[in-house]
């Protein structure tokens, strides 16, 4: 499967608090909060939306196709993004601006609290995704990730206008977009990924109830952290798949990224979509077990066993001629 992922590059600023925001939060005064945590660890690492699907599908053998928009400063980030499998030909380069930066810093309950500076992002409207895809030879699915909302709407007319399968995947950006923005990226989508808070604002947004979103998309894939994935299509028995269990929790950040790059992986196979579901979760528990969203180790014998761990031997038969080749 040619697929394309389309979305915010960025470099993660990762710290952890070893205590819990809302010990510090005084619940009569939150309309005027003022506080300062004292991290007590910092991590530079790479990342953004669109990148850390890209690299995943990458080292799981495909040769997505990353489009986004940089800053100067991201040569030694492509060379690494590249020697992963992805291709970043066409990737947009900033002449004025630099790389986005995500700042997050986390809880010892796994509290997030975070900041996104867009910087070159805010011109990923001037790609052009057509040129894109006519220089690949056309794709089969785009998917179109967190990013500057007019990239977004700009990504998924194009991908329309073209014919190419859509998978709507808004998630930071639900809480920037107004109703019509929101369900222009969602109408008609062949996908549609949320995370199980996402869901309620995406309805908020849309003014659209669950069964209003599932009568417009093909597929609504929903990830409910501890609580594993949920696969619904309208009309049909919702299928869940429970998360794979890990043995410790490094850091939350990237795991939906990685579930999508494991469930994209097997789709593009022509697995069935609750193995390439199972992928996912698997995937998925590596990168929480990490530090930062692209330092994971990928190891054929590590994914298998988790997924035979998690979901049967039969599971694990069925993905091992596959994963055979990473290494």
């Amino acid at each position: 499967m040619r697929i394309a992922v389309t979305g915010s590059i960025a470099t993660d600023h990762l710290m952890s608090f070893p205590g819990r925001f809302t010990d510090q939060l005084i619940a009569d005064r939150l309309e005027q909060v003022s506080l300062s945590f004292l991290a007590d660890r910092l991590d530079v690492r790479r990342g953004g939306v669109a990148a850390n699907i890209a690299f995943g599908l990458g080292r799981l053998g495909l040769t997505p196709c990353l489009i986004g928009s940089v800053g100067a400063d991201f040569a030694e980030y492509g060379a690494w993004l590249r020697a992963a499998g992805v291709d970043t030909d066409s990737v947009r380069i900033s002449e004025t601006l630099h790389t986005a930066r995500f700042v997050c810093t986390t809880d010892e309950a796994q509290n997030q609290i975070a900041t996104f500076y867009a910087g070159a992002m805010a011109e990923a409207g001037k790609i052009d995704l057509a040129a894109a895809a006519d220089r690949r030879g056309g794709f089969d699915l785009v998917l179109v990730g967190a990013d500057a909302p007019e990239a977004m709407l700009r990504h998924t007319a194009t991908a329309r206008r073209i014919g190419v399968r859509l998978a709507a995947d808004p998630s930071q950006q639900l809480a920037r977009l107004d109703g019509a923005q929101a369900r222009e990226l969602v109408d008609g989508a062949h996908l549609l990924f949320t995370n199980a808070y996402e869901s309620a604002l995406l309805c908020e947004r849309t003014g659209w109830s669950e069964r209003d979103v599932l009568r417009r998309v093909g597929k609504w894939v929903v990830t409910r952290g501890a609580d594993g994935v949920s696969l619904e299509r309208f009309g049909r028995p919702r299928i869940d798949v429970p998360a794979v269990p890990t043995a410790q929790i490094a850091d939350p950040t990237g795991v939906g990224d990685a579930f999508r790059s494991g469930f994209l992986a097997g789709l593009g196979w022509d697995w069935p979509e609750e193995r390439a579901a199972q992928l996912g979760c698997a995937l998925a528990s590596i990168v929480l077990e990490t530090v930062g969203t692209q330092e994971y180790k990928l190891l054929a014998a590590d994914l298998t066993e988790r997924v035979e761990r998690a979901y049967g031997a039969e599971a694990a038969r069925f993905m091992e001629p596959r994963l055979a080749v990473l290494s």
